[in-house]
């Protein structure tokens, strides 16, 4: 069968990997094959070396096999700290007994070599790809797009309604599907984004109707309005009143509001609203709603966000220059 490359875990409770490590002679087959097991990192000891659960014995990784790492790039030891509890995916090395007890030795290093050389090499921009959220900063939500191979997914990029910190959208572990935004050619690093994914104007304001009372997230306070989001790629203005004091409504940005929906103007990209309550728990965070199937679309050539008509152009150009 052919090796296929996803994020990690995503091939832990397959029927493959289940029947691989299910016995000694299964691991000699992935050994021999040279396919990619996944098991549960269990122990860091002291000397760095990460101990994994293989079902029917431990694999054991040194730590210059932890990851890939590029051409001037230091290895960090907390990457290998922080994989305990995790799912990881390597190639087999070795099998060997010690003091009579069997052993595989793995390489993490060597299935995200095989990764980037059989898999990712070949991507290109407007590819859609499976990831995992494996890390939050203010800047962006880091994935994972292959046996752990990272990549970064931009604040601006996970969505057109503007959030303050990525984990407004998104948690740790939480699987997603991306598009490929760039590739460079001497690095071989890869940048993707989401929002292309999450629906045009059009298709997020199908969703509503004017004359409805919905609940959205405050996500900012102009002095002309407050920015309301509707679904991830769809916010509306709900105007000040002449009394109300700017300062004093930024307490409610992040918060759950309750909006009146007065009109829809597609021409202008705008959706008028007004305030009926807010400063209320925001709601859950909801599943995504993709538009885009990856399997019957698997690579996206250009995005159109604003509808037909409108004043505004809003797109991305993924065959195009970047």
């Amino acid at each position: 069968m052919e090796q296929l490359f996803f994020p990690e875990g995503r091939l832990l409770a397959t029927d493959e990997n289940r029947e691989l490590t299910a016995t000694p002679d299964g691991l000699q087959r992935a050994f021999t094959e040279e396919k990619i097991v996944e098991g549960i990192a269990t122990l860091c000891d002291g000397s760095l070396r990460l101990h994994v659960d293989l079902g029917c014995m431990e694999g054991l990784i040194e730590p210059d096999e932890v990851m890939l790492t590029r051409a001037g790039e230091v290895r960090k030891d907390i990457g290998i700290i922080t994989r305990v509890g995790k799912p990881v995916a390597a190639r087999i090395l070795s099998i060997e007994n010690e003091n009579g007890v069997p052993l595989a030795r793995l390489s993490r290093r060597l299935a995200q070599s095989d990764c980037m050389r059989a898999y990712l090499s070949h991507l290109t921009p407007g590819d859609l790809i499976p990831a995992t959220v494996t890390h939050l900063e203010p800047f962006g939500a880091f994935l994972d797009i292959g046996c752990g191979v990272p990549t970064l997914l931009s604040v601006d990029c996970i969505s057109v309604s503007r959030i303050s910190h990525p984990r407004d959208r998104l948690s740790v572990g939480m699987p997603l599907t991306v598009a490929v935004k760039a590739v460079e050619p001497d690095s071989g690093r890869i940048y993707v984004t989401l929002r292309e994914l999450l629906g045009t104007w059009e298709e997020n304001a199908a969703r509503f109707t004017p004359g409805e009372t919905v609940t959205g997230i405050v996500r900012s306070i102009e002095p002309y309005g407050i920015f309301v989001e509707l679904t991830p790629n769809l916010a509306g203005l709900a105007e000040l009143r002449s009394d109300e004091n700017t300062e004093r409504l930024k307490a409610i940005v992040g918060k759950g509001a309750a909006v009146y929906i007065k009109s829809i103007m597609p021409d202008r990209m705008k959706i008028k609203l007004v305030m009926i309550n807010a400063g209320f728990p925001p709601p859950e965070r909801q599943k995504l709603t993709y538009f885009v199937d990856p399997e019957a679309t698997p690579h996206l050539s250009t995005w159109v966000y604003s509808p037909p008509g409108s004043r505004k152009l809003v797109e991305t150009q993924f065959d195009g220059p970047v």
